[in-house]
Formats: structure tokens, sequence, C-alpha cells
């Protein structure tokens, strides 16, 4: 009887596994799917995933949309996120911590985590110039590409970072390539300096800032941004890190159930 219940428990932690898979391959792609169009990508048997898509439309938290039998992220996903952040104090001064910037800086103000082994915006507040720079929130960004990714992953040793980070990460956006050597180099400088800039990799217009934000054992966890224009942003370098590392320290130690974006 016993392994007849492990078996049935373990099944169930796989079709869980398989529920989260389908979920988060649709919030990456942002956009309606089919679901044997969900089972080809994910390589999951298209059995298994209709049973799983029609659970989760019965729940709420997928539904049709787009026609021909496409879903996507149902409202439920909404209330649940609401209810979260209602019960979750830090939220409101990461938007408090942004706000300040915004206003002090007039330039685009970021709070980012890792998803995974990816980099991702949770925050953001665009900054008061004619024209907008801005990052879709939630989207998943290769770790190299960003100037956070240098400080989210300094607590691991070069060997865990080569490991966690896929090998066609280092492609760059141009298609050319980054040196993972000379990536660890400036995860080891920015750790040091307690901070990152760099003129941005995905383009060629803007200059990026990056200074984490710790948790109870120092780690990087979080990162608060700002996205600039390239010679604004150098013309006011000390001044913007400045800000960041301010604002910074008003949120204190992320508390453990933030760690996770």
């Amino acid at each position: 009887m016993d392994a007849i219940a492990d078996e049935a428990g373990g099944k169930r932690a796989r079709g869980l596994d398989r529920a989260f898979e389908i979920l988060d391959f649709l919030r990456q792609k942002r956009q309606p799917l089919k679901p044997n169009e969900i089972a080809a990508q994910i390589g999951a048997p298209r059995s298994s995933v209709y049973e799983l898509v029609n659970l989760l439309l019965r729940n709420g938290i997928l539904e049709f949309t787009g026609g021909e039998g496409r879903v996507y992220l149902g409202r439920k996903l909404y209330f649940l996120g609401a209810a979260y952040e209602n019960h979750f104090d830090f939220t409101r001064e990461c938007e408090a911590a942004l706000d300040r910037l915004a206003d002090e800086t007039r330039e685009t103000a970021q709070f980012c985590m890792l998803d995974g082994n990816k980099y991702t915006v949770v925050r953001m507040r665009e900054g008061a110039r004619p024209f907008r720079i801005s990052t879709d929130m939630g989207q998943s960004v290769p770790i190299p590409w960003t100037a956070s990714g240098r400080l989210l992953v300094a607590h691991m040793t070069d060997a865990e970072i080569l490991a966690f980070i896929p090998p066609e990460d280092f492609r760059l956006p141009s298609g050319e390539w980054l040196d993972p050597q000379a990536f660890l180099a400036e995860v080891r400088q920015s750790s040091a300096d307690g901070f990152f800039t760099f003129n941005s990799i995905v383009d060629s217009f803007t200059h990026c800032f990056a200074v984490p934000v710790m948790d109870e054992e120092r780690h990087a966890v979080a990162t608060l941004c700002l996205v600039a224009p390239r010679a604004d942003g150098l013309a006011n370098r000390d001044r913007y890190l400045a800000c960041l590392k301010d604002a910074a320290a008003t949120l204190g130690h992320v508390p453990a159930r933030a760690k996770r974006a």
C-alpha cells in the first residue's frame, strides 16, 4: 500500500510540476496558444497537456482567449497576485524607492531580480523625459546581457556561475559572444565596488546603473537600477549612483519571502 501511495503522490507531484511549466511557458511567450502548440514547444505529451489545461481552465487559472481554442493566463492569477501584494509590505517599500529615484533623476528606475537562471524586471517607474525608456516587466533576459546580472550572481563561485548560466546566454543580441572569463572578472569587480554600470548591450543609446539590495546573508538578491540616455548617464554617473545607493539603503535587507521573483 505504501508503494502505491508513493506512486500516486509522485504522479501528482509531476502533474503539478507540468502545470507550473505550462503557466511559466505562457508567461514567457506572452501570447495565447493552443494546447497542442504548448505541448510541442515544451516537449510534453499532448494528452497530459490537454488534461492539465482543462483542469486549469475549470479553476480560472487559464482562460480561453484569441479564438481557435487558444488559452492564456487567467484573471484568477491577478487576484492571487493582488492578495500577495496586500500581505507583502516590502512591495510597497519598493514602489516608494522607485518613485523617489524617478523623481530625483528623471530617469527610468527598476527593481530587478533573478527568475530561475534569467534576469527579470519586477517593478518599474518611467522617467520624466519626452521619450520613453522602458522594459517589459516579467520578461526573462539572459543574465550576461544586464548590469544587474553581475551583482545577482556575485555570491557564487566562478564554477557555480558558469554552471548556472546557460552557455548560449553568453551570445549577445548583436550575435557576438561575451567571453565568460571577462564576465566573471566584471562580476568580481562589481562585488568589490558595490555597483555596476555599462553602456547597454541590448540597445545602442542607453547607459545602465545597478546597485545591490542585500538579504540577511549579504547576498544581492535584488537590484535597484537606472536606465538613462547614454550621454546623460555618463555625465551624471556619480549623482545617479549616489541616488541608487541611498534608495537601496532605505530598503534594508530583503526579507526571506522576497527572494524569489
